[in-house]
């Protein structure tokens, strides 16, 4: 018997809508990552991108463990001598309501090409609406 190999033709994509409110940031992460690389599959090859899509809804009401709203940073370097900056986790959220949400759930994947690949399958929105009702997205309880 052969070993089944996916490609690029034969995978079949579904969509996901996914209601981050009251989950914690990152047991939403890995359930999404999962889903977006395709490892919930039978037909799952790592060297293919056979993931779904998916939609996150309500990423601001997300919730964290502990003190880390006040004491998970966030870090961001310009490139030149002393040029690291740092933001709380609170601060982050109220700028950029679905950043902590992304970067939890991009930070999961691979991070070479088929990862950008993988990550562009990926649409959060802060509120509870979206604008792929076309798609007909099935519900996905994380």
């Amino acid at each position: 018997m052969k070993t089944y190999m996916a490609n690029a033709q034969t995978v079949t994509r579904k969509w996901f809508v996914v209601d981050a409110e009251n989950k914690t940031l990152g047991r939403l992460a890995t359930e999404v990552a999962t889903v977006l690389r395709g490892k919930h599959k039978p037909t799952y090859t790592p060297h293919v991108d056979c993931g779904d899509y998916v939609i996150v809804v309500n990423a601001e009401k997300i919730s964290l463990t502990g003190k880390k709203w006040d004491q998970k940073m966030y870090y961001s370097h310009s490139g030149y001598n002393g040029g690291l900056s740092s933001t709380a986790a609170k601060d982050v959220m109220a700028k950029f309501p679905t950043r902590m949400v992304e970067k939890a759930i991009v930070g999961m994947l691979p991070h070479t090409r088929l990862g950008k690949q993988m990550a562009d399958k990926l649409f959060v929105y802060a509120g509870p609406e979206h604008k792929h009702q076309a798609q007909q997205p099935e519900k996905l309880e994380v």
